[in-house]
């Protein structure tokens, strides 16, 4: 599909695939769409999340989210939930706190520079009268150093401790952010978010984007987006995240895309992905923010004492990977959309992107599957798989 293609089925409107899916392509004022989270509420109501504007990394880029209730037709309208005219905000994750607060976490950034950003936070509700209808406070930014990024919401320890998700863009001197001293970590909140402290992971060099899984009372396993674009990274904990495994690759190729991990009601674990990597592609670009157009004389970063990050492998196909291991091995592959994936530019307007990426996934109560992804940087596309779609027959 061209761009105008795209733009024309961006309107909420679900529709029955032939293989029994529920599809729609939600509906945005903006030309760039990217980087999907859902949350689902206590009623039902779907929330899906994500950012919009020109050009990732532009000042005009802010969060934007759309609603689907119980029964509807198709999703509601988009709302503008972020409002700073001088950042890039992105990566929007929807937390509800254990105090009843549905909060925003999203990313705040000037330009490509990943390496300044901040942590903001603020809070939503639904509106009563209109049930597909959200509202967001001014909010704050977290006390957590500059070039800390999030992509999964908090997990809550025993003690009342938030735990959120958070990989570091450490700065270099003089020099340009590209990813190549990207770090994991952990913020912890004591007191429902009003103050943070910083944990790092030891030897993480390049693995971001972290991703945790709750196994049992005190365990857990958290997976990796790699800057290296070689395999999905796992870590694993026996207290709660107090202390963390050295990371170690599994046997998902990663392509330094996003994926999402969630453990399923009979105890697997489901990571969405695109389980390609570098080893299958010759495709490459120079950066992230390579097309933003801005004076910046600054060389790129040295990876000398890090890693060198690969950008530009294919962005496709967009697969739901298995594993009962907890985490090790996913032999089991569903593939929910292909297609040429590429990315070696972030225009949505010209055609060139064709990138599937960024999906998150939601498990229903009724054991449906809920997921959301880019689709070519034009479009949030949303696929609901019926409960049952992980048996052999309804699965590729």
């Amino acid at each position: 599909m061209t761009p105008d293609d795209i733009a024309r089925r961006m309107t909420g409107a679900l529709a029955t695939t032939k293989a029994g899916r529920l599809e729609a392509y939600l509906p945005s004022p903006m030309v760039q769409n990217h980087a999907s989270f859902l949350h689902m509420l206590a009623d039902g109501r779907l929330i899906c999340a994500w950012f919009g504007g020109s050009l990732e990394g532009k000042s005009d880029i802010s969060i934007y989210a759309s609603v689907l209730t119980i029964g509807a037709s198709a999703w509601g309208a988009p709302q503008r939930l972020s409002f700073d005219p001088e950042h890039s905000e992105q990566n929007p994750v929807i937390f509800q706190a254990p105090d009843g607060r549905l909060l925003l976490f999203h990313t705040s950034q000037p330009s490509g520079n990943q390496d300044e950003c901040r942590i903001r936070m603020t809070e939503i509700s639904a509106d009563a009268a209109d049930p597909t209808r959200l509202t967001a406070t001014e909010g704050r930014y977290l006390d957590l150093p500059r070039g800390c990024f999030v992509r999964a919401p908090a997990v809550i320890r025993a003690d009342g401790a938030w735990l959120l998700p958070i990989f570091r863009c450490i700065p270099r001197p003089g020099q340009r952010w590209n990813g190549s001293h990207d770090t994991a970590a952990v913020g912890i909140s004591k007191d429902s978010g009003a103050t943070w402290q910083l944990e790092e992971l030891d030897q993480s060099t390049g693995c971001v984007h972290m991703s945790p899984v709750p196994r049992g009372e005190t365990a857990m396993v958290a997976f990796f987006r790699r800057r290296q674009a070689d395999f999905v990274y796992r870590v694993e904990s026996a207290d709660e995240g107090r202390t963390w495994s050295v990371p170690a690759p599994t046997d998902l190729p990663n392509n330094n895309s996003s994926i999402a991990a969630i453990a399923l009601n009979d105890g697997r674990i489901a990571i969405i992905c695109n389980p390609v990597n570098a080893a299958a592609s010759p495709d490459r670009r120079t950066s992230l923010y390579d097309e933003l157009g801005e004076e910046d004389d600054r060389p790129e970063a040295d990876p000398t004492g890090g890693c060198a990050p690969i950008w530009g492998v294919p962005r496709a196909p967009v697969t739901v990977c298995l594993s009962s291991d907890g985490g090790l091995t996913f032999p089991r592959r569903i593939e929910i959309e292909d297609g040429p994936g590429t990315c070696l530019s972030n225009d949505s307007t010209d055609g060139r992107n064709k990138e599937m990426s960024y999906p998150w996934l939601l498990a229903g109560p009724d054991g449906s599957l809920h997921i959301a992804y880019t689709y070519h940087r034009r479009a949030i596309k949303y696929v609901r798989l019926a409960p049952g779609w992980d048996r052999p027959q309804n699965g590729a």
